[in-house]
């Protein structure tokens, strides 16, 4: 019997039936949730990525605006126009799409949103308090990890938890966020990446493996031991003629041999990504409840 599929699109519904309450009791109160994105030049995956966003968001009710900027736009210009939103007290939430063209300093970019709208969770003030198990907006894909696995029956208390993956976005958060002694986290947690030695000895402990390496075949079955719990975060486009776009995306782990030995793992896609939006609407929720 093979792994069961741990669905993204799922639980993220039950997290937007939640949100309906909370909105609708703003509305109320005549304060609609407003997130305004900023999209600096014309990635491909930066534009998809910001389309559904904005689609999510107007479904439940939150009002979206992107704010879309050439490649060539001066570091100042940016800067210039997260001072106007920050001041804008109609907007409750800023997001800026990453990742930014080399010519402009993303730290630079992220220091200067307002922490009370940084919805992303990337601001200092921010990770300072997720650091310290403060009340804070948490990153968003892994808080999304979190929901996935506790709404999903896979407690990590007391569970030995292996990340692979180190980057500020995800690896490094949700390894944070594990090892507090708080409800849906309280375990033990091992941080590696692709330059660990001997991998395969530390990701054959896990009881709960999360892979966020930004590489395609990071973990292989042989890599795994029988039940684990798998969430793969990766998502790498690869050729493939016979499908209708010409490609398709894949995870970081290969999901043939490793779901053939896992008790529970994501799809990709499908598994982590509806998630991370999930908790980007908590979050502009929650500002605009603490801003009204």
């Amino acid at each position: 019997m093979g792994a069961k599929l741990i669905d993204g699109k799922e639980t993220a519904r039950q997290i937007y039936g939640e949100l309906q309450t909370h909105i609708s009791t703003l509305g109320k109160r005549g304060v609609v949730p407003h997130l305004s994105v900023v999209l600096v030049g014309d990635d491909p995956a930066s534009q998809v990525y910001v389309g559904m966003k904005q689609k999510t968001c107007e479904k439940y009710g939150i009002r979206s605006e992107t704010h879309r900027l050439p490649a060539d736009t001066p570091a100042e210009g940016l800067l210039a126009l997260l001072d106007r939103l920050n001041r804008d007290r109609d907007v409750h939430g800023i997001l800026v799409q990453l990742p930014l063209p080399q010519s402009i300093s993303a730290p630079q970019v992220i220091e200067r949103i307002a922490p009370e709208k940084d919805v992303d969770g990337f601001h200092p003030v921010n990770r300072g308090r997720l650091v310290s198990g403060e009340e804070c907006y948490l990153p968003c894909t892994p808080a999304g990890i979190q929901e996935l696995l506790v709404r999903n029956g896979f407690s990590p208390e007391k569970k030995h938890i292996v990340v692979v993956g180190r980057s500020l976005i995800v690896g490094l958060p949700f390894a944070i966020m594990m090892m507090q002694k708080k409800k849906g986290a309280n375990a033990t947690v091992t941080l590696c990446h692709t330059g660990t030695q001997g991998l395969e000895d530390y990701t054959r402990r896990a009881d709960i493996l999360v892979v966020a390496s930004g590489r395609q075949n990071t973990v292989t079955g042989d890599m795994v031991r029988k039940g684990v719990v798998v969430i793969d975060v990766g998502v790498n486009r690869i050729d493939d003629p016979s499908t209708q776009r010409g490609y398709r995306l894949v995870g970081d782990v290969d999901f043939t041999s490793v779901s053939e030995k896992a008790a529970a793992i994501t799809p990709v896609p499908g598994g982590v990504g509806p998630m991370t939006i999930a908790m980007l609407l908590v979050n502009t929720v929650k500002a605009a409840e603490r801003q009204s």
